[in-house]
């Protein structure tokens, strides 16, 4: 996956001005006000919806390249997925970050609808929230999505819910990279470095695959896992990739594998699990066994 902003098909970028011994990480609590949110538009209740977008000033909606020109439109659109014959919708939280007082939401949005064939087709869009706090609670003061396209659909297991804290700040990399190593030094294990970020889906599908019941015994054994934040662009530890030998022009995410020492032993450079659609089970386990230590060979 390139770029936050390919994620969510953004030509505004004015928008964003506005372990594996003791398993996953704990999933944060929800964000509230996005959970009505969800809420108004599976019941369809218009009037709950709408009192979620900013009046004052009135919301910013904008599709691709479009801004609406009725900020209404925006919320008008969730309602009518329902008439729509639009079913099984399944917003899910990949990021959720503060950015200048306001909460930003990146998320994939999962849906099915009728195919004109008696089948079920499978749909997902990418799409951003920010809220900000008023007089009367949390409103949705700029949206930015794209349209609902076909879901290529993936082999490796996906996250029901993603953990939108599964990437730490990017400044804490050089951090837990060291304790990391040093993990790796006491338990006689190599290390994978994943390069990534939260917005990135397929980032959030490779973590799930590596921490399944398939994977995680032969992780636990052999591997301590480190994730790096690129940040919100793609320009943060970018040094960091480069210093490991690690390729990010081709898209994220991108693995790095070191001894204990930090010796590397092996870099990804041509975006070969950048994409989770392209890449299966059969694919994760040849690239574990062969970079697994020496020892456990």
């Amino acid at each position: 996956m390139k770029s936050l902003k390919r994620v969510l098909g953004m030509a505004g970028a004015w928008l964003l001005l506005g372990g594996f011994a003791n398993g996953l990480a704990q999933t944060p609590a929800p964000f509230a006000p996005f959970e009505d949110w969800k809420k108004a538009v599976a019941s369809g209740d218009e009037a709950a919806l709408a009192k979620l977008y900013s009046a004052h000033p009135p919301a910013v909606a904008q599709v691709g390249r479009t801004r609406l020109a009725k900020p209404d439109d925006e919320w008008k659109f969730w309602l009518g997925l329902k008439s729509a014959n639009v079913t099984d919708l399944n917003p899910k939280v990949l990021d959720i970050a503060s950015v200048g007082g306001t909460k930003r939401l990146v998320l994939r949005v999962e849906c099915q609808r009728a195919d004109g064939e008696g089948g079920r087709k499978r749909l997902v869009l990418g799409m951003a929230q920010f809220w900000a706090p008023q007089e009367d609670g949390w409103r949705i003061v700029t949206t930015q999505r794209g349209l609902f396209a076909p879901d290529a659909g993936r082999r490796l297991p996906q996250p029901p819910t993603p953990n939108p804290r599964l990437y730490s700040d990017p400044s804490e990399a050089q951090a837990e990279l060291k304790a990391a190593e040093a993990r790796a030094v006491r338990e006689h294990k190599r290390v994978i470095v994943m390069f990534g970020a939260n917005w990135c889906y397929d980032c959030h599908v490779l973590d799930t695959t590596l921490h399944s019941q398939e994977f995680a015994p032969l992780m636990a054994a052999n591997f301590v896992l480190v994730h790096i934040n690129i940040g919100e662009e793609g320009k943060d530890n970018n040094d960091l990739a480069a210093e490991l030998g690690v390729g990010l022009n081709r898209g994220i995410p991108s693995l790095g594998v070191l001894e204990p020492d930090g010796k590397v032993v092996f870099a990804q450079k041509d975006g070969e699990f950048e994409s989770t659609v392209r890449i299966g089970p059969e694919d994760v386990r040849a690239f574990l066994e062969k970079w697994k230590p020496a020892s456990s060979r």
